[in-house]
C-alpha cells in the first residue's frame, strides 16, 4: 500500500463563499441558478460526484448518457453550477503537443477533436471558434531553443504530432510580424486551437441530464467531509450542512480542492491560483486570428517563468467586443500562487500586470498605456506533482475515485478523462466508441504514488508549467 507521507501545508479548504466576478459566469443559465433537484438532499445514492465543471459534467453525461447506466447518481456543487475552474478559466482549448508525453499529446488532441463534434453535433451555443492555430511566443532564446530540440526530437519519434507544429525562427521576422508577435525570439505555432465559453458548453451538458430522474444535482451543497460510513461497512458517508449522503461510489472532480476531502493527495495535487483579466482592446478593435502563449525564462531575481496566455472574445463592432481574455502573471503572486485555494481577492500587482503588458510582446498598433479591464477575477487550478492528471480509484481508498489535477491543461483533458473514470466506476472498458483510451501516464497506482513523492515537490520547482520546455519528456 501507498504509504501516506505527503505533507499536509498544501492542502486546499472549501471553496470560498465569495468569489471575485468571472466574465463567464456573468451569464447564469436559469435552469442551473440555485437548482436542487430535489428540496431535501438524498440519504442515499448509487453513485456520488462532487464537483460540476468539466469533469463532474462529463462524468454524469457518461454514466447516464453514453453508458446508460441505471443508477442513482447525484452531483453535489459547494457553490453555483460550474462555478468552480471552468467557470473561471482562460476561455481556451489548446492541446500541448510537445513538451509532454507523446501519449498524453494524442489523447489531448483526440480530446479536442471529441468536444469540436460535440459542439458541432449538438449545436452548443458556447462560442466554439476554431482558431488558426495558437502561438507560442518564446520571449527568450534559451527557452525557445529548447522548444525547438524538443520538436526536432518529436519530428523523429512521432512524426504525426510534429506535423500538428510550425517553427518560426528569429530570422524570418516578417512573419512573426504577420503574428503580431514582432518582439519575440521565436515561435511555434500549434496548429490546433479554439476559444469558447466554457461555461455554456458545461450548462448545455447539465441541463440535458435535468430530465433524467436518475440525475439528481444539488448546488449551494459544500462538502465537509468525506469518511467510511459507521453503520453501512463498504460505504462512504459524506457530511454536508444540510444533511448525510451515503454512497458505495464517490468520484471526486474537485481539481485543486481535491485535498479537502482527501488529505492523502495534498502533495499529489496542489490548488494553485491562477488570475485573468478581460481586457478591453484599443479601438478600432482588431481581430486576432490566432490565440497566444507568451513564454520566457525567469527574469532576474525571479524564479518562476513567464507563462502568459490570451484569447480574443468575438468582435462585435470596430468600437465593440474583443475583449483580450488575459491571464498569468503568476510568477509575481504570492508564493507563486502555490496552495492559495480562495479565489474571493484580487492580487493587484497581478491586475496591474495583466493590465500593462499586452503590448510588448502583441503588437496592438503601438498602443502602449494601461488597458482597462471589465473583469478581474481568480481561479483555482490543481497542479499535479508529476505533470499528469490523476484519473483512476485511489488504491488505498476503495470506493473513492479521482479526476483531477490537469496542472491548468483541462480544457483538452478533462471530458475524456471523466468519460473513462465513468467506465472504472461500472466495470466497464475505458475506451469505446472510437476515443482513444486514457493514458497509462494518468491512472492512479501505488507505484505511481511512491515514485511521485520521490520527486521533487511542486513549491521548489516553481509550479509545473516552467518544465513544459525543460527537457524531453519521457517517452520521446
Amino acid at each position: 500500500m501507498a504509504s501516506d507521507t505527503g505533507p499536509r501545508t498544501n492542502q486546499a479548504g472549501l471553496p470560498s463563499a465569495n468569489p471575485t466576478s468571472s466574465y463567464w459566469l456573468r451569464e447564469p443559465n436559469t435552469l442551473l441558478l440555485g437548482h436542487r433537484s430535489t428540496p431535501d438532499l438524498p440519504e442515499e445514492a448509487d453513485i456520488v460526484i462532487i464537483g460540476s465543471g468539466i469533469t463532474g459534467a462529463f462524468a454524469a453525461r457518461s454514466l447516464l448518457q453514453d453508458y446508460s447506466c441505471n443508477k442513482k447518481v447525484v452531483m453535489l456543487e459547494a457553490r453555483e453550477a460550474c462555478g468552480g475552474a471552468t467557470g473561471r478559466n482562460g476561455g481556451h482549448c489548446q492541446p500541448l503537443v510537445y513538451g509532454t508525453n507523446p501519449a498524453v499529446a494524442a489523447f489531448e488532441l483526440e480530446t479536442f477533436s471529441f468536444l469540436e463534434r460535440l459542439v458541432r453535433d449538438e449545436n452548443i451555443d458556447c462560442d466554439w471558434i476554431a482558431l488558426s492555430g495558437g502561438v507560442h511566443a518564446f520571449m527568450s532564446t534559451p527557452l525557445f531553443q529548447t522548444a525547438v530540440a524538443q520538436i526536432d526530437s518529436l519530428t523523429k519519434s512521432h512524426p504525426f504530432l510534429a506535423s500538428q507544429l510550425e517553427v518560426i525562427l528569429p530570422t524570418n521576422p516578417s512573419k512573426l510580424a504577420r503574428l503580431r508577435a514582432p518582439n519575440c525570439h521565436g515561435a511555434i505555432i500549434q496548429k490546433t486551437a479554439a476559444s469558447l465559453w466554457p461555461y455554456k458548453l458545461i450548462a448545455h451538458i447539465l441541463t440535458s441530464l435535468l430530465p433524467n430522474p436518475n440525475f439528481n444535482l444539488q448546488t449551494n451543497t459544500p462538502v465537509l467531509s468525506l469518511s467510511p460510513s459507521p453503520s453501512s461497512p463498504g460505504k462512504h458517508q459524506i457530511l454536508t450542512p444540510r444533511g448525510t449522503l451515503t454512497t458505495p461510489k464517490v468520484l471526486l472532480a474537485t481539481n485543486g480542492y481535491t485535498s479537502h476531502l482527501l488529505p492523502f493527495f495534498s502533495d499529489l495535487i496542489v490548488p494553485v491560483r491562477g488570475q485573468i483579466s478581460a481586457i478591453v482592446p484599443p479601438s478600432p478593435v482588431q481581430t486576432l486570428t490566432h490565440s497566444y502563449l507568451f513564454a520566457a525564462d525567469p527574469e532576474k531575481g525571479q524564479h518562476a517563468p513567464r507563462d502568459d496566455y490570451l484569447v480574443q472574445r468575438p468582435v462585435l463592432t470596430p468600437d465593440s467586443g474583443g475583449e483580450m481574455i488575459y491571464g498569468g502573471g503568476r510568477r509575481l503572486a504570492l508564493r507563486l500562487g502555490l496552495g492559495q485555494y480562495n479565489d474571493d481577492e484580487l492580487e493587484l500587482k497581478v491586475a496591474h500586470y495583466l493590465r500593462s503588458n499586452l503590448s510588448p510582446p502583441l503588437d496592438l498598433g503601438g498602443k502602449d498605456e494601461e488597458l482597462p479591464a471589465t473583469y478581474e477575477w481568480t481561479g483555482v487550478m490543481g497542479y499535479s506533482r508529476d505533470s499528469n492528471a490523476w484519473v483512476g480509484e485511489v488504491p488505498s481508498h476503495r470506493g473513492i475515485w479521482v479526476c483531477a489535477g490537469y496542472t491548468g491543461h483541462g480544457m483538452p483533458s478533462a471530458a475524456l478523462s471523466a468519460r473513462a473514470v465513468a467506465a472504472q466506476m461500472l466495470g466497464l472498458p475505458e475506451s469505446g466508441q472510437g476515443h482513444a483510451r486514457l493514458p497509462e501516464e494518468f491512472k492512479i497506482t501505488e507505484e505511481r504514488i511512491n515514485r511521485a513523492r520521490q520527486g521533487a515537490k511542486l513549491e521548489d520547482c516553481g509550479g509545473w508549467e516552467g518544465a513544459y520546455f525543460s527537457g524531453p519528456a519521457d517517452g520521446e
